[in-house]
């Protein structure tokens, strides 16, 4: 075999091996979180999706990723930020958040790519006419299984007004969960005096984009966090709560400049018992 045959295959190879770790970012996987609370005796499941961006999964109807809602019959879905893009369209994000209102309660706390739209207002008017309660401050409470359940929503932690609300209104007889779309400000998520939130949920980093199991766990870049790190995927615990923070669902076509590697997009079920 030629040099110049020798240079082909491995250029081939090299290209096949690419190519595959960047189609492994297209797939969406669930991930299965299992917590353990005082405050809940009955069961609480959360199906949590984050950084949607107006991707679609199972066509452009979102069957796929509604089907894997319906499958594991939550209680509650959180929606956590980023389900449309800083520019272009809304539709596929409404349509999942339409058709899955119809069958759970939902909340939805916005990330910093609905804050950065021109048209923002537009949009949280079209989630409020699906009936899918949005938060920036403040808490909806629900009872579930007669147990009460608090969620509560901040875009930004370094918004204080918003964050300020949470913390005056904090009920330590619920289970007090919080939307925080950026995972890497949950220090000042936690600066709440003795109350703090049960659990937190943030998504925001995409997992790290480039990830390399059980060497760089968390990836390689995150916003806000640069490079190395530390907190873009998995839980996190602290005295008193648990932080999830969400690898999101934003699809491979919308990330061919920096595609995910060993980095699928995650769909989170929780399970709080």
């Amino acid at each position: 075999m030629t040099k110049k045959k020798k240079r082909i295959i491995i250029t081939l190879i090299i290209a096949i091996i690419v190519i595959l770790l960047d189609m492994w970012g297209f797939a969406m996987k669930k991930e299965y979180y299992a917590i353990e609370s005082d405050k809940i005796d009955k069961g609480l499941r959360i199906v949590f999706v984050s950084d949607l961006h107006n991707s679609f999964y199972g066509g452009t109807d979102q069957s796929g990723i509604i089907d894997a809602i319906r499958d594991e019959n939550p209680d509650i879905v959180l929606f956590g930020g980023d389900m449309i893009d800083r520019q272009g369209g809304t539709k596929y994000a409404l349509r999942l958040m339409g058709e899955i209102v119809k069958d759970y309660p939902c909340i939805y706390t916005p990330g910093n790519h609905e804050m950065g739209r021109s048209d923002y207002k537009e949009f949280f008017n079209e989630v409020d006419k699906l009936g899918v309660k949005h938060l920036k401050g403040g808490y909806s409470e629900l009872e579930v299984n007669g147990q009460k359940v608090r969620v509560y929503g901040v875009y930004d932690a370094y918004y204080k007004s918003h964050l300020k609300k949470c913390f005056e209104t904090l009920d330590d007889s619920c289970y007090n969960i919080l939307l925080a779309h950026q995972p890497e400000q949950y220090e000042t998520l936690l600066d709440s005096g003795d109350t703090k939130f049960d659990l937190i949920l943030s998504g925001h980093a995409h997992g790290g984009q480039w990830r390399i199991p059980f060497i760089l766990d968390q990836g390689i870049y995150a916003p806000d966090q640069g490079i190395f790190p530390d907190r873009t995927n998995g839980r996190f615990d602290y005295d008193g709560g648990v932080q999830i923070v969400s690898r999101g669902l934003a699809r491979q076509l919308k990330m061919i400049v920096i595609p995910r590697i060993f980095n699928r997009p995650e769909l989170s079920v929780i399970e709080i018992e």
